[in-house]
């Protein structure tokens, strides 16, 4: 029988087969997909077969389906295994606040870079309006500019009082999207916004640490009664970089891409080279110097919690 998967336990995976039903469904031995190293063969969003134990209601899952795309992170204390957040997407949701916790330029730009490696168009959803004095809304209008202007669609919202979030569900229609962001930043209190009758635990910013309490421990897709799904990631507090050379970090910044050919060697590395078409842009101010920053840890392998 063939179904999606739309929740991971670790060990045991729900699958919504065909028949309408949910399944709890194991992988068998080793399960290992060519040329990925992951801490998880099976992602939310992944289409597969499986077969029922016998004189069981669960099965065993035999087969996947080739997956559209994946968005995948390296995972916290094994810097050479990873783990698939989810495949199959339609595109991403990066949840952003600008305090209570604060979301940094770099971890913004460290999404969208691995959104872009994998295909996926993502749109920047700027949490808790309500808090914002005028200063922050200044802040705010900062930041949209910065991504703004090079594509990236931007949104403001208070989850808590409910404003534009039918901007929000107009974007989820028919789609799979998935919505991810630093732990506290409301992706919970969002999703119970446009869906009241999940009910979703939410969990109150750790006042010692400004850092979100997890509530969502594994990823878990929700269907829409507007049509499509949407997937619920743990809060992410740190986002390594995995499967992208250093030789081709910059095609994954919007604005370095559009400018690479204008480079004087087309080995250019955009760091200190004569003749480096991003580097005169910077200079310039046509590409924003947080951008370049960003750019240059993760180059060099910097922290990447920033």
């Amino acid at each position: 029988m063939q179904g999606l998967v739309i929740k991971s336990t670790g060990s045991w995976y729900q699958v919504f087969a065909a028949d309408g039903n949910t399944y709890s469904c194991r992988i068998k031995g080793k399960f290992r997909i060519k040329g990925i190293q992951t801490t998880n063969p099976i992602a939310v969003g992944d289409n597969v077969d499986f077969e029922f134990e016998p004189n069981a209601d669960t099965g065993i899952i035999n087969h996947l389906h080739d997956r559209k795309n994946y968005i995948i992170r390296k995972s916290i204390n094994l810097s050479k295994q990873s783990q698939i957040i989810a495949a199959n997407l339609d595109q991403a949701f990066l949840i952003v606040t600008l305090a209570s916790p604060r979301t940094s330029l770099g971890f913004i730009d460290r999404f969208l870079v691995v959104a872009e490696a994998y295909d996926i168009p993502t749109s920047l959803i700027f949490n808790k309006l309500d808090l914002y004095s005028d200063e922050g809304l200044e802040i705010l209008a900062d930041y949209k500019a910065i991504y703004e202007n090079i594509g990236y669609p931007c949104y403001e919202v208070s989850a808590l009082e409910g404003t534009n979030i039918n901007q929000i569900e107009a974007l989820l229609k028919d789609k799979t999207t998935l919505v991810s962001g630093h732990s506290g930043v409301g992706k919970s209190s969002l999703i119970n916004a446009i869906l009241p009758d999940f009910d979703l635990k939410t969990g109150e910013v750790s006042e010692w640490s400004d850092k979100g309490q997890h509530t969502t421990t594994f990823a878990e897709m929700h269907q829409l009664p507007i049509g499509g799904y949407l997937v619920d990631t743990p809060g992410i507090r740190e986002l390594g970089i995995v499967d992208i050379e250093k030789e081709e970090l910059s095609h994954f910044f919007v604005e370095m891409r559009e400018r690479l050919n204008q480079c004087r060697f087309n080995n250019c590395r955009h760091i200190n080279e004569p003749g480096c078409a991003v580097i005169k842009a910077v200079e310039e101010g046509e590409i924003e110097p947080t951008r370049y920053d960003s750019y240059q840890s993760i180059y060099f392998g910097n922290d990447t919690r920033a």
